[in-house]
């Protein structure tokens, strides 16, 4: 063999290795562009400058406490509650805000670190997996970097970082439905579990990944990855489940007890589908192009395998507060992946500019959808936290708060709080309603209540109608001093009670009737009908 024939594949090789750099690089520089992109477009178009969304401050107490060495306790010095379903995530708030300590900073900082990693990793994952032109990964990454995870991070919701490891799951799953690797298949386990730690339908939607890698592989290709997935769940998952059993004394999360129910909810399953639809509608044509093709058929079931799955879960739990669809939007990553290879085959017979005006026009309509959905998603003022900040000034009293609104009020009051509902007090999830003989145990200083009435007589609103009759016939009957009845409208308003023997009770009706109230639903002023009585 001549010097030149040595030469010419060295210099092919080389070539090459240049030529994959480069890409490389220029990956490198679209994502650090788009990152860039979605700060400055999440500083444009949200009000980072709101108090907590009133769910989403429920957890943000739980991990203030365990920051500050208390353990996983609604109230401190209590037994442990599990009502902050998403577990992991509040353990790493918690160790964000023993650094930080602000949990507001700590909350939306973890989550939107979590929320541009999920970008990149779109991005990745359209490029690498499918090897599919630059454009089409830029389109998929964009259109999750505007969606509704924003509006998640400045209400506070964790929901990002639960997003940030479905991705990372699905990435391993889809890498394991095309190639046999023991590494992978750990690794596939290892963030299946941890999908499950933080939140508890993550085990399902991890359930569901293994089923469609089992059915692109076949059974008998996939013996490994069932052992390795089992043995990982069974051991470590496990162990988790024993240990959350013996520290909380119940099996399941305390939520669970409230919005599960004995009945299916066919409401929840419709919502569930109706915004999954929603979330993926550009690339909806994509699956309907996948399964209508021979070649693309069964890999487009196996990346409906987990989207339906997930969705069918929702006819066995309520769905209330499902905050800018929150609870389905863990899909529209897997959805992302998986579109730009359903696509795969397809000729595009067009000139250079013909192809890059449709692109052009893509992006347009694409990323319009999306801001016309998402991008005014700013909530509103509330009231609740006003008069929090008030509480504040009493919460060395040792008072205990009783209220049907277990966010704002709790967070920012600092007061011994009774979750009326139940979410945050495992006696009452596990009795289905709050009682006098229960309100006797605790002698609430205060009973804050929302009023109203449902425009349908579902289980639901009848037993939050049932603790409403409760609370309004207790606070009677023992002679409490309706501070105020705030609302816009007198059949829709937040009642607060208070004790007529307490010693600051002049001070504190004062002080609650002079908040200017915000009505939480829409920002406008509210009038206090307690006054009109």
């Amino acid at each position: 063999m001549t010097e030149r024939s040595i030469a010419q594949p060295q210099s092919a090789a080389a070539h090459a290795h240049t030529r994959l750099r480069a890409h490389s690089a220029t990956d490198a520089l679209c994502v650090t562009a788009l990152l860039l992109l979605t700060l400055a477009y999440a500083l444009h178009q949200y009000d980072f400058s709101l108090p907590p969304f009133e769910d989403a401050a429920m957890l943000m107490r739980y991990a203030q406490h365990v920051a500050q060495g208390h353990g996983i306790v609604w109230n401190i010095g209590e037994q442990p509650v599990d009502g902050a379903t998403d577990f992991l995530y509040m353990l790493a708030l918690a160790a964000v805000v023993k650094v930080s300590a602000s949990v507001e900073i700590a909350a939306r900082a973890l989550s939107l670190a979590a929320h541009l990693l999920t970008v990149a990793l779109v991005y990745v994952a359209v490029r690498r997996l499918h090897d599919t032109p630059r454009w089409l990964a830029l389109l998929s990454s964009a259109y999750l970097a505007i969606g509704p995870a924003l509006g998640q991070i400045v209400a506070y919701f964790g929901n990002a970082f639960f997003v940030l490891f479905v991705t990372l799951t699905w990435m391993l799953a889809w890498t394991l439905a095309t190639s046999d690797s023991r590494k992978r298949e750990w690794l596939f386990a290892a963030s299946a579990l941890v999908m499950g730690l933080i939140r508890p339908e993550g085990v399902f939607l991890a359930a569901f990944m293994l089923l469609a890698v089992v059915w692109q592989r076949g059974l008998r290709s996939s013996r490994s990855l069932i052992v390795t997935f089992a043995l990982t769940f069974v051991a470590l998952g496990g162990a988790y489940f024993i240990w959350h059993w013996w520290y909380f004394s119940y099996p399941l999360p305390n939520p669970f007890y409230i919005k599960s129910g004995s009945t299916l909810h066919l409401r929840s399953l419709v919502n569930a589908a109706q915004n999954t639809l929603q979330l993926c509608l550009p690339f909806v044509p994509a699956f309907v192009i996948g399964l209508t093709r021979r070649s693309t058929r069964r890999l487009t079931i196996f990346a409906l395998i987990p989207i339906v799955g997930f969705v069918a879960l929702w006819a066995l739990v309520s769905d209330e507060i499902n905050y800018l669809m929150r609870f389905q939007y863990p899909l529209l990553p897997i959805a992302l992946i998986a579109a730009p290879a359903l696509l795969s085959g397809l000729r595009w017979r067009a000139r250079p500019t013909q192809r890059y005006a449709w692109i052009a026009c893509a992006f347009v309509l694409v990323l319009a959808y999306q801001v016309a959905q998402f991008g005014f998603a700013n909530y509103v003022r509330d009231g609740r936290y006003d008069v929090a900040l008030l509480l504040d000034g009493y919460a060395d009293k040792g008072y205990t708060l009783v209220t049907t609104e277990a966010g704002l009020l709790p967070l920012y009051s600092q007061w011994r709080a009774l979750d009326a509902w139940g979410l945050n007090d495992q006696w009452i999830a596990h009795h289905d309603l709050i009682t006098s003989d229960y309100l006797d145990q605790h002698q609430p200083a205060l009973i804050m209540l929302h009023r109203f009435t449902p425009s349908e007589r579902d289980a639901r609103a009848l037993r939050w109608l049932a603790m409403d009759d409760v609370l309004t016939r207790y606070a009677r009957a023992h002679g409490y001093i309706l501070a105020a009845s705030f609302g816009v409208q007198a059949a829709d308003t937040h009642d607060y009670y208070v004790r007529a023997d307490l010693s600051e009770r002049d001070a504190l009706v004062a002080q609650i009737r002079g908040v200017n109230y915000a009505w939480y639903f829409t920002g406008q002023p509210s009038a206090n009908f307690a006054e009109r009585h």
